[in-house]
C-alpha cells in the first residue's frame, strides 16, 4: 500500500491540498472543544473516575487530530492514523466502562475488549466496511454503544440516560456519514461534517456518563 496515495472519499473534496475539505477539517474542532470541556469538569471527581475520564479526553482530542490530518492531507496513510484513534477510543471506553461503571475484574473486562475486537475484525472479514458508504465500518461499534447502555441504563439511570441520548446521536451521525455521496449532486459540501460535530458531542456525552458511574452513592440522612 502506497501510504501517500491521495484519497478522495467525500462529496467536499474536489481537489487535492489542504484546503480540499474546508467544512470536514473544521468541525473537527468540536473534538478538541470536547477534551477541553472533559479537562474541566473532572476537578473535583474521585480520583479513581477523573484519571480515566482524563485519558478519553485525550483520545478524543487525538481523534480530532487524526481526523484533521485526514482530512487536509487526504492520503492513505492519514487515513489509517484517523481510524486509528477512533478504534483505541471504542476500546478503551469498553474498558473503562465495563471496570469503572461495572466494577467487572480485570480479566473479565478484558475478555470483553478481546471479544469486541474479534467481533471488530470478523465484521472487517465479511466486508461490512464497503456497505452503507463505509459506515458498516461501525456497525459492531454501535451493537456495543446499544449493549452498554442497556446495562448503564441498569446501573444508573442518571448516567444511563447520557449514554441513551449519545446512542440516538450516534445514529444521527452514522446517518449523516452514509449519506454523504448520495447528496453530492444537490449538496455539493456533503454531510460529513455533521459526522465530526455529533460524534464529538457523543464521544463528550459518553465520556461524561463515567464520571456519574465514578461518583460515591450518597446515603440518605
Amino acid at each position: 500500500m502506497d501510504l501517500g496515495e491521495p484519497l478522495s472519499l467525500y462529496c467536499e473534496r474536489i481537489a487535492p491540498g489542504i484546503f480540499g475539505e474546508p467544512l470536514n477539517a473544521l468541525s473537527n474542532l468540536a473534538f478538541f472543544y470536547g477534551a477541553w470541556r472533559l479537562w474541566g469538569e473532572t476537578r473535583e471527581e474521585p480520583r479513581r473516575s477523573r484519571r480515566a475520564v482524563l485519558a478519553l479526553a485525550a483520545l478524543i482530542a487525538l481523534v480530532g487530530a487524526g481526523s484533521l490530518a485526514f482530512h487536509t492531507a487526504a492520503t492513505a496513510g492519514t487515513r489509517i492514523l484517523d481510524l486509528l484513534f477512533i478504534g483505541i477510543f471504542n476500546v478503551v471506553y469498553l474498558a473503562c466502562f465495563l471496570r469503572l461503571a461495572a466494577s467487572w475484574p480485570a480479566w473479565r473486562a478484558g475478555a470483553a475488549v478481546l471479544a469486541f475486537l474479534a467481533a471488530d475484525r470478523a465484521a472487517a472479514a465479511l466486508g461490512l466496511g464497503g456497505v452503507l458508504n463505509g459506515s458498516g465500518t461501525y456497525l459492531p461499534a454501535l451493537a456495543a454503544l446499544a449493549a452498554l447502555t442497556g446495562y448503564g441504563l441498569r446501573l444508573s439511570p442518571s448516567a444511563g440516560r447520557l449514554m441513551l441520548s449519545a446512542t440516538a446521536v450516534f445514529l444521527m451521525s452514522l446517518s449523516a456519514r452514509t449519506v454523504d455521496q448520495s447528496l453530492c449532486g444537490s449538496w455539493p459540501w456533503g454531510t460529513h461534517f455533521l459526522w465530526h460535530l455529533l460524534n464529538a458531542w457523543v464521544l463528550y456525552r459518553l465520556s461524561k456518563a463515567l464520571l456519574l458511574f465514578g461518583r460515591p452513592v450518597r446515603q440518605p440522612g
